[in-house]
């Protein structure tokens, strides 16, 4: 069984057990789960769900592997330059993403 799933204007293909990244959003410290309601497919083995564009009643219920906290991790660091062809006129700006890592529990269609 696996979903499709939307999170932060990604799409997100998953099936229990995964652990996968999504955008950082708003929770509380001691949170222990979160629930990604905007479900846009669900397989079965023998049956294919779609929505139109979310399919109601479904949900996703995921874990973080310890706490809310500690489950945000950072990308790699990118430096975009900001470049003209005058004279000095170059600009390094660096940005470092944040994550959050959590584990998917259950699918439920």
């Amino acid at each position: 069984m696996y979903a499709v799933i939307e999170q932060g204007s990604k799409q997100y293909k998953v099936a229990e057990g995964d652990c996968i990244e999504i955008e950082l959003t708003d929770i509380a410290p001691d949170a222990k789960t979160i629930e990604l309601d905007k479900v846009l497919l669900v397989s079965d083995d023998n049956e294919v769900k779609v929505g139109t564009p979310y399919l109601e009643g479904a949900k996703v219920i995921a874990s973080f592997k310890t706490t809310a906290e500690e489950a945000i991790v950072k990308d790699k660091k990118l430096y975009p330059m900001d470049f003209r062809k005058r004279k000095n006129s170059k600009k390094r700006i660096g940005h470092r993403q944040k994550h959050l890592q959590i584990t998917i529990d259950k699918i439920q269609a």
